[in-house]
C-alpha cells in the first residue's frame, strides 16, 4: 500500500515528499557506483514525487549510459534521490534512497523486501553470487 514519506539530505537543505509502496520492494546493486555509495533504493513515478526544498542545493552526476541523473546535496554530499528513464523501468522514474526517508524505524527497515541486482556483471536481472556486503 502506498504511503506518503518525507525525506532529505543530512544537512536538511534538500527535502522531498513521495508516495511510496515500500512493501513492493527495494533494491541493492553491486555496480561500481551503487556499491561505493552504499545505495539502497526504491522507485516511484515522477507524479508520486515532489521536491519540497533545495533544488538550488542539488548537483548532478551521471556516467555510463547517462540514463540516470544521480542527484546529491552540494553541501553535505548525501544522495537522497535521482531521476532516470528506461524501457526496462516502464519509462521515467525517480529513484529514492531508502536511507534518506524520515520516520522509518529499524524494525520496519529490516523487514523491507530487497531485490539484489548484479550490475557489476551487467546482469541487472540476476542476483549477485554474494550479497551480504550490499
Amino acid at each position: 500500500m502506498k504511503k506518503t514519506y518525507q525525506g532529505g539530505c543530512h544537512c536538511g537543505a534538500v527535502r522531498f515528499q513521495a508516495l511510496i509502496d515500500l512493501d513492493a520492494g527495494t533494491s541493492r546493486c553491486n555496480c561500481s557506483f551503487c556499491s561505493k555509495a552504499r545505495w539502497w533504493g526504491t522507485r516511484v513515478t515522477p507524479e508520486d514525487f515532489t521536491l519540497l526544498a533545495g533544488g538550488d542545493a542539488l548537483s548532478t552526476y551521471t556516467f555510463g549510459s547517462h540514463s540516470m541523473q544521480h542527484q546529491f546535496c552540494r553541501h553535505c554530499g548525501v544522495r537522497p534521490f535521482g531521476h532516470g528513464s528506461g524501457e526496462w523501468a516502464g519509462g521515467a522514474f525517480v529513484a529514492l534512497n531508502v536511507a534518506a526517508l524520515d520516520g522509518i524505524g529499524d524494525d520496519e527497515l529490516a523487514a523491507l523486501p530487497i531485490t539484489y541486482c548484479d550490475g557489476r556483471a551487467n546482469n541487472w536481472w540476476e542476483k549477485p553470487r554474494v550479497t551480504a556486503h550490499l
